[in-house]
């Protein structure tokens, strides 16, 4: 009984693993896949015409013209989004959000965190990409100083004008004040889909917001890295370790 009463833990998270993995894209639909959200086309291809900072996916690509076009607006109709909720946001600051946009919409390298959902304006989204640390750090860096109200922009916002605007009793305050390291900016602002990778820039181990398409997409090599050791099986490192 008491070996049993030992194992109870283990199975139980054997099971909750399988469940997990069962209800995650089947192995063979983890590359070069858009994800089936509110924008995304249903397959990648060529868009020879992307604007201005989405332009490094034209040659593959999850997003049309016209999106790529939108999501450089603000408020963008994309999703009614409006950057500038506490007062005009820094240009150097806002040129991430839009990256980060540009990379939600267009990337078809995301298809080893993609994770099904229940909302009603998409049924995918991605989880913990790793995200190059670089990328995360100059992210926070440059949005110091700008404001915001709330550390989690996801959900939480007054949409009563048909524009997020700050809920009653926030406090318009730098960055800074609520994201107080770039971890907490990258993994918390759109509920933990991406998580600060210790990997750098040109690794083959971590995503990257920002690249130079005349060097080709850094992120395919890193989608096929993650792709492949999902396909081996590999188990979570809490498991493995038990």
């Amino acid at each position: 009984k008491d070996m049993a009463w030992r194992l109870t833990p283990l199975l139980l998270l054997l099971l909750a693993w399988v469940a997990s993995m069962c209800s995650a894209r089947k192995r063979t639909d983890l590359l070069n896949v858009c994800m089936d959200a509110k924008h995304h086309k249903t397959k990648p291809g060529p868009e020879d015409k992307l604007h201005d900072q989405c332009t490094p996916w034209k040659k593959n690509a999850c997003c049309s013209l016209n999106t790529s076009q939108e999501l450089h607006q603000d408020p963008s109709l994309l999703y009614n989004f409006n950057l500038d909720h506490c007062g005009k946001m820094e240009p150097t600051c806002r040129r991430h959000f839009v990256q980060d946009n540009c990379l939600y919409e267009c990337s078809p390298n995301l298809g080893p965190w993609i994770q099904e959902v229940k909302q009603s304006w998409r049924k995918e989204r991605f989880l913990d990409v790793p995200l190059c640390k670089e990328d995360c750090q100059q992210w926070w860096e440059d949005c110091r100083t700008s404001h915001t109200c709330k550390n989690n922009w996801h959900r939480g916002w007054n949409w009563s004008s048909g524009f997020n605007k700050c809920p009653a009793g926030a406090t318009c305050r730098t960055f800074e004040s609520y994201f107080p390291s770039p971890a907490a900016l990258c993994e918390g602002i759109w509920s933990h889909s991406y998580k600060l990778s210790n990997y750098s820039r040109g690794s083959g181990r971590c995503i990257q917001m920002w690249f130079d398409p005349a060097q080709g997409n850094p992120n395919e090599e890193v989608a096929r890295f993650y792709a492949l050791a999902m396909s081996a099986g590999t188990l979570p490192h809490g498991v493995e370790l038990l």
